[in-house]
């Protein structure tokens, strides 16, 4: 599929079938927080319902993130697209292996002027959980501020209470009805905001 978007570290292309193969490849998280994003098909036929499952609605577009060796190294997606108010919900997904590499902040820099420019969107938006805290300090970086705190129910119901990760953010989960639930963050992005930013960057730039 062809590259629409590139640096000399990174490529963003449309997510094609082969991309989500691939992932089958992908190494695993071990924080029992994170497990829920393990990609978790083996066989082809899964893949391929995974693959047609974020795909089938044009209310959705996923794009491949790769390396300069061509390599996936993850993808993201704009979900629920509102033609009207011209809004969506990013997900954005790294293989374990991949991240804490600074690529999550590369690839939003380079996704985020196509987003507002190229696609005429004005507003993003995402969900993210409390506990993860180096994914909602990426967004704040960029740019995002918070539009709402709620309580969800957690993905993981078989949390490991004695890990040490469980016990490091033990205050954003609740128990109600034998049931486990998270706090969860939204956060929005508009267009305004993000010229706003990337002028203070570029004045930042220009005194170094």
């Amino acid at each position: 599929m062809k590259t629409i978007l590139k640096d000399k570290y990174i490529k963003i292309a449309p997510l094609v079938m082969e991309d989500a193969i691939e992932m089958r490849g992908w190494g695993l998280h071990t924080n029992p927080l994170l497990l829920d994003y393990n990609f978790p098909y083996e066989n082809d036929d899964e893949i391929k319902k995974w693959f047609r499952s974020k795909t089938f609605s044009i209310r959705n577009k996923y794009y491949s993130i790769k390396d300069n060796r061509g390599i996936l190294i993850g993808y993201m997606g704009i979900k629920n697209r509102n033609f009207l108010n011209k809004s969506s919900f990013l997900g954005i997904v790294f293989d374990p292996d991949m991240v804490s590499r600074g690529y999550g902040t590369r690839a939003l820099k380079l996704f985020l002027p196509y987003y507002f420019n190229e696609l005429s969107m004005k507003t993003l938006y995402l969900e993210v959980s409390e506990f993860n805290q180096r994914a909602f300090n990426l967004y704040k970086k960029i740019g995002f501020v918070e539009d709402g705190y709620y309580l969800d129910l957690f993905s993981i119901q078989d949390l490991d209470l004695r890990s040490e990760e469980y016990k490091r953010y033990k205050t954003c989960f609740v128990f109600k009805d034998k049931k486990i639930y998270n706090y969860i963050y939204k956060m929005k992005l508009t267009k305004k905001r993000f010229l706003m930013v990337l002028s203070r960057e570029e004045d930042k730039n220009e005194l170094l």
